[in-house]
C-alpha cells in the first residue's frame, strides 16, 4: 500500500476456524493470520482456487462469518465482533457484490425496489432516492424503463450491473466484489470488470476483489494477495504477480490461465502439471509446514515442518517462501 495513504480497511492476523461435523473431527482452519490493508481509492485483489479461503476473508469482513482470532478495523473502527447496531452504521461504507447476481436480488420486487432497499434502510427520503436511482440505472449502462421490470427479465450481466447499482446506492467508501464475474460468460466477464474499473475511478472507491483467475484480478486491482489454505502465499502489484510471479503457488496460478497460442498452451499445461499432485499423506497441517510444500516442485525439507512467513522479496513483492530466506 501506498504509505502517504492511510488504510481505509485494515485486517490484522485474522483467522477462522469451523467447527466440523461429528464429535470425533477436528476443526477446519479456512483462514490463517491474514494480513493486509486497502487505502481509499485502491482495489486489493485476494487470489486462489476453490477452498483456498478467500470468499471466507471477504464475508468475516462482511460480518457474515465471525473471526476466531485477528482484528479488522473499518475507518480506525474496530468491527471485529460488531453488534448489529454498530454494523447497521457501517452498512452505509460497506457494501457487497456477490457471485450470483439472480440468487442475490429478489425476484419478487422490481428493480426500482430493490434499488431503493438500501436507500430506505439509510433513511432518504423520497424525491432523493428517486433521484439517485435513476442516476445508477444509468452509471450501470441499463435503460431508464429498468426500475420498472423484474430480475428475470435480464441476462445474467444485466443482472450483475443491477447488483453493482445496488452496493453503489449507498455511497460507500468500500465495495467487497465476492467472485463476482465467474457465473458470467468471458465476452460479459470483460464488460462488467471494465465497469467496475470505470466504477471505481469516478467515485474514488475502494474493492476488495475475489477472484480465482489472476488475468481478471490483473485488470482490475492495483494490488493482488495471492491466497491457499487460508495463508497468503505472496502480495504486490497486481501486473507484476500475473507477469512475474514468484512463489511456486502463484507460478502455478499463471500457468492454469489460458493463452491463445497452442505451443504456449502445451508449454504451460506441462508446467502445471508437476503441482497437481497433493499426497493425502502430505495434507499440512494448520499449524505446521508450509500449506503448499506437498505440492512444491521446489520443496526443501523444513518446509514440511517450518511455516514461512512473508519476506519482503523485491521492492514492492513479499513473498512467504523459504526460498526468499529468513523475515527482515
Amino acid at each position: 500500500m501506498n504509505e502517504t495513504k492511510k488504510a481505509l480497511l485494515e485486517v490484522r492476523d485474522l483467522s477462522v476456524v469451523f467447527a466440523s461435523a461429528g464429535r470425533w473431527r477436528k476443526p477446519v482452519t479456512a483462514v490463517n493470520g491474514v494480513s493486509f490493508e486497502i487505502a481509499r481509492g485502491e482495489t486489493l485483489g485476494i487470489v486462489g482456487e476453490s477452498g483456498s479461503g478467500k470468499s471466507t476473508i471477504a464475508r468475516a469482513v462482511l460480518g457474515l462469518v465471525r473471526p476466531s482470532a485477528g482484528q479488522m478495523l473499518f475507518e480506525g473502527q474496530d468491527i471485529t465482533y460488531a453488534g448489529h447496531r454498530q454494523r447497521r452504521k457501517v452498512a452505509a461504507d460497506l457494501s457487497v457484490v456477490f457471485q450470483d447476481p439472480y440468487s442475490s436480488l429478489n425476484p419478487a420486487l422490481s428493480i426500482g425496489t430493490i434499488l431503493a432497499e438500501p436507500l430506505i434502510a439509510q433513511k432518504v427520503n423520497r424525491d432523493t432516492a428517486r433521484e439517485r436511482i435513476g442516476k445508477l440505472i444509468a452509471d450501470v449502462g441499463l435503460p431508464p424503463d429498468s426500475i420498472h421490470r423484474f430480475p428475470r427479465q435480464f441476462s445474467g450481466g444485466q443482472r450483475q450491473r443491477i447488483a453493482i447499482a445496488r452496493a453503489l446506492a449507498v455511497e460507500p467508501s468500500l465495495i467487497i466484489c465476492d467472485e463476482p464475474v465467474s457465473a458470467l460468460d468471458l465476452s460479459i466477464q470483460a464488460q462488467i470488470v471494465n465497469l467496475l474499473a470505470d466504477i471505481r475511478d469516478e467515485f474514488g472507491l475502494a474493492m476488495l476483489f475475489v477472484a480465482h483467475d489472476l488475468s481478471i484480478v490483473r485488470h482490475v486491482a492495483h494490488r493482488t494477495a495471492v491466497v491457499f489454505h487460508g495463508s497468503v502465499m505472496e502480495v504486490g502489484p497486481a501486473e507484476q504477480i500475473y507477469g512475474n510471479p514468484l512463489h511456486p503457488y502463484s507460478v502455478a496460478l499463471s500457468a492454469a490461465a489460458l493463452v491463445p497460442d497452442p505451443k504456449l498452451q502445451r508449454e504451460r499445461r506441462r508446467a502445471r502439471s508437476g503441482l497437481s499432485r497433493t499426497p493425502a499423506q502430505q495434507t499440512p497441517t494448520a499449524t505446521t509446514g508450509c500449506p503448499f510444500w506437498s505440492r512444491c516442485p521446489e520443496r526443501m525439507s523444513k518446509c514440511e515442518t517450518v511455516r514461512p512467513t512473508l519476506v519482503r522479496a523485491t521492492n514492492e513483492t513479499s513473498v512467504a517462501c523459504h526460498l526468499y530466506g529468513e523475515k527482515v
